[in-house]
């Protein structure tokens, strides 16, 4: 999985380990971190683009991420499309959790799905919640997504 930031400096080390070495770096500096990872996903004719983002923030000091983009041919409706946003997330999420547990950094799972019912994202609320929170995360639902939502929506 490659990964890179946002203004495109590849990460060549295994994200745990680049995760780990900007969680020393930024805490050395007297920053209290959090830790927001969110998916969004296009559709471009035959190919569904996606973006995967690990949001830093440090508090009241803005914040950066690293970024993963990936596309499958793989034809998915809506919900499926949304459910495989939040398996990548949750994936990310679960290959960090031991890590940011060690250096007590508070991680978020945000899925870019509206609780409005009117959206047709939604139809997968319910299934994404149940998800992320049975694998023991926080979840966040737009409006409170921004990871999926507005960081990742801007690099897929």
């Amino acid at each position: 999985m490659k990964w890179r930031r946002l203004n495109g400096d590849k990460i060549n080390a295994p994200i745990k380990d680049a995760v780990e070495k900007t969680i020393i770096q930024e805490t050395q500096k007297g920053y209290k971190l959090k830790v927001c990872i969110g998916t969004d996903s296009q559709v471009r004719g035959a190919v569904t683009e996606f973006a995967s983002v690990i949001v830093f923030l440090r508090e009241k000091k803005g914040g950066f991420m690293f970024i993963h983009n990936y596309k499958t041919t793989q034809k998915m409706g809506l919900k499926e499309r949304m459910i495989s946003e939040v398996a990548k997330s949750v994936e990310v999420a679960y290959a960090l959790c031991d890590l940011l547990d060690k250096y007590n950094v508070e991680l978020e799972v945000h899925a870019d799905i509206n609780t409005d019912p009117h959206f047709q994202s939604n139809t997968a609320l319910k299934e994404a919640m149940g998800y992320i929170l049975g694998m023991g995360f926080v979840f966040k639902a737009k409006p409170h997504a921004f990871a999926s939502s507005s960081c990742a929506d801007k690099v897929v």
